[in-house]
């Protein structure tokens, strides 16, 4: 479901998924607002039907849609015979192995690179030496084999359409281990984090903060936290390191900030290290650590909580802002309590005065935490969530996220079987659980916190369309910042023109522009308030303008009989520059697969009579209109059957709508049966509208003609 920035509209909402049960884990969108949905299957028929490795259980998957939610860009399913996406067991009855927390059984997490490549880290069960079974790795990849125990890690990366797997690995040793989250170093290297039972988890540990397992009391308590730095291409652990203490620890975040430190948090069951830390909570059971880059000692190491046996939290969102802020998000209470989880509550943590919600009744909430840079002080502490009720607020798995600013989008399984009102603030798309009286209900979160300092986001918008960077000069463009949180702005807008500014807020945060030569531009926007941590920030976008146009066009023909389902579409597209054999991509609406094409003509089988939208696509950057999209609707049918539909009363003056419901069909000629609205009374649109100006009762005709079918036209 995507929503719009201010929560109260529904921008689009569809289903993922096939005969069997899916959960997401983990999302992520493009800066084209595409889509990237990480998580679990156990159907057989998940779209796009593109799978690797024999399957079986549950599989890992991984799937795009574009930025409207109309259609998949890619997809696959990855896994072998054993549960593959799931951390331990789906069967949640208490502390199981690295499974300490209602919900662990549902932890991964995707990202993305500046080209749009996609990473995961998950777990599978997979183990089998059979290639038919086993979890399919890739040549060269740092582990192509199973490590042992009942589960290891898995480190993936895909291209941006989903389209190729570059690398997929094992990572674990002879115990249990799970990848949870990972991200990119500034460098370009992968570091995964997550949990582990094995006293030989693979990595070269010299000179690393803890290079050595930390062995507990008992089985169920020997298990670390774990960091890995692995390179961009898949080939090599470049070192690991365990932390922890003698107790069960595990990571749930990990983050980096502008400088290339790597930031963790996590859960500790036993004594968690404070060092250079001025602030922590006295025998906190989370805890946030910062890193050197290469693993080879603690920054700073500290702790929060309330103090207890057991940890208060669930951790499931994490960030470090530009100004070296650190966020935490997590959950629990009751829910938690009520299985043999190793959780506390979140009753009795630590609130700061401007606390969004400062008390919990009944200890069964969210709670959000922001640590000042070089653990200083606690800058923010808040509960969030309902006051009684039958269950408390929670998550059954998955990964929230803050994004760059400090915005926490955090979704939570609220209102469960009602009893009490989740919150809700005014105007919002859905104020009220409408799964009761039992179910529930998606809560969804978004809080900004104001402690990230200024930001600097330019954003391109052309002819109406957001996030489009290319055009035909000359070329006229809307740039805005994206944040709007400064007191002024500088502009440069990379042509010679010089820099626009210091300009006031309100004016300054928008500018409109026109380049009026061919080339690549590069625009600056600076950020300026003077009164926040980072006093300025500077952001860039690439702007394209060219001169080389391709106008598009297209026509079809049925071949064979009247009654077949066979098509022949011809590109008549016309360009001064030649085009090659990948200038453009068919999509025919139908679900199969798009076609990359010339300007040859493509045969294509519809599955079934229907209405169509076929897309003829430019996908050449030599052409300045790319990424143009010219699409026509067509009506397969053996035999053309007008038909429309139109609310049949009004007042005077009436519009009337007529939708045009005809199976078949390529014209159209409507007569409204209103002679004397003159010219206006006859029309050619698909669906078109007439004004009714006079009280009366009209008959209006419509033919369907359609050269394709059997009977030509029909009325």
């Amino acid at each position: 479901i995507k929503l719009s920035s201010d929560g109260t509209t529904r921008l689009y909402a569809t289903y993922i998924g096939g005969s069997g049960n899916e959960q997401p884990h983990s999302l992520i969108c493009d800066p084209q607002g595409n889509l990237v949905v990480a998580g679990r299957s156990s159907s057989q028929n998940y779209p796009k039907g593109d799978k690797l490795g024999g399957g079986g259980g549950y599989d890992i998957v991984v799937t795009k849609l574009n930025a409207t939610g109309s259609d998949l860009i890619g997809s696959k399913k990855v896994g072998g015979l054993g549960n593959d996406g799931v951390n331990i067991s789906t069967t949640r009855a208490g502390t199981q192995s690295l499974q300490r927390n209602y919900g662990d059984d549902g932890r991964s997490e995707v990202i993305l690179d500046a080209a749009g490549n996609i990473y995961v880290a998950s777990c599978t069960q997979s183990s089998s030496n059979l290639s038919s079974e086993r979890f399919p790795t890739t040549a060269g990849a740092f582990q192509p084999n199973f490590g042992g125990g009942t589960q290891d890690g898995v480190v993936m990366k895909f291209t941006p359409n989903v389209g190729i797997m570059t690398f997929a690995s094992f990572l674990g040793g002879s115990g249990n281990d799970a990848a949870y989250v990972l991200k990119l170093s500034p460098a370009g290297d992968i570091y995964v984090a997550g949990g582990t039972a094995s006293t030989d988890f693979p990595g070269p540990k010299a000179g690393v903060v803890n290079p050595t397992f930390h062995t507990g009391t008992t089985p169920d308590n020997s298990i670390d936290g774990f960091v890995a730095q692995i390179s961009n291409n898949g080939s090599a652990i470049i070192r690991s390191t365990y932390l922890g203490t003698a107790n069960a620890d595990q990571i749930y975040g990990i983050q980096f900030d502008r400088h290339g430190f790597p930031y963790v948090t996590g859960q500790t069951e036993g004594a968690w290290p404070v060092i250079n830390a001025a602030y922590s909570g006295a025998n906190g059971k989370q805890f946030i650590a910062k890193l050197q880059p290469d693993l080879s000692a603690y920054v700073y190491s500290t702790v929060f909580g309330k103090g207890q046996s057991r940890p208060d939290l669930s951790p499931t969102a994490f960030l470090v802002d530009r100004c070296e802020n650190v966020y935490v998000s997590g959950w629990g209470g009751a829910n938690e309590q009520s299985n043999p989880y190793h959780s506390a509550g979140v009753n009795g943590l630590p609130v700061t005065p401007d606390a969004l919600k400062p008390t919990t009744s009944d200890g069964r909430d969210f709670y959000f935490f922001v640590l000042q840079r070089n653990a200083v002080a606690q800058l923010y502490g808040s509960f969030f969530g309902q006051d009684g009720g039958r269950y408390g607020d929670h998550v059954d798995g998955g990964t929230s996220r803050f994004d760059p600013n400090g915005v926490i989008y955090q979704a939570v399984c609220a209102n469960c079987g009602g009893g009490a009102a989740f919150p809700t603030t005014p105007g919002a798309w859905a104020p009220v659980n409408g799964a009761l009286p039992e179910g529930c209900n998606l809560g969804m979160i978004k809080l900004a916190f104001n402690l990230a300092g200024v930001g600097s986001s330019v954003g391109a918008s052309i002819e109406g369309v957001p996030n489009d960077t290319a055009g035909c000069f000359p070329l006229e463009v809307v740039f805005t910042d994206q944040i709007r949180n400064a007191q002024q702005y500088i502009w440069n807008f990379g042509d010679g023109t010089g820099d626009v500014g210091p300009l006031p807020a309100a004016t300054g945060y928008t500018q409109t522009h026109t380049f009026m030569t061919v080339g690549t531009y590069r625009v600056m926007l600076i950020a300026i308030d003077p009164a926040s941590c980072n006093e300025r920030d500077t952001s860039y976008i690439h702007i394209r303008v060219g001169d080389v146009r391709a106008n598009l066009s297209l026509s079809f023909d049925k071949i064979g009989a009247c009654t077949a389902l066979d098509y022949r579409f011809n590109n008549n597209s016309i360009s001064t520059r030649p085009f090659t054999d990948t200038s453009f991509i068919w999509d025919f609406g139908d679900g199969s697969p798009r076609v990359v094409a010339g300007v040859n003509s493509i045969p294509h089988t519809f599955p079934a009579p229907g209405a169509y939208t076929v897309q003829l696509i430019l996908n050449d950057t030599n052409y300045c209109n790319n990424p143009e999209i010219l699409d026509t609707v067509i009506r397969v049918a053996a035999n053309v059957d007008a038909s429309f539909d139109s609310p049949p009363t009004g007042c005077a003056p009436y519009l009337a709508l007529f939708n045009n419901t005809s199976i078949g069909g390529v014209d159209f000629e409507w007569n409204f049966g209103d002679p004397a609205s003159g010219a206006n009374n006859t029309s050619t649109a698909v669906n078109p509208t007439h004004e009714y100006a006079v009280p009366g009762t009209y008959q209006v005709t419509m033919v369907a003609n359609d050269p394709n079918t059997c009977n030509k036209t029909d009325t």
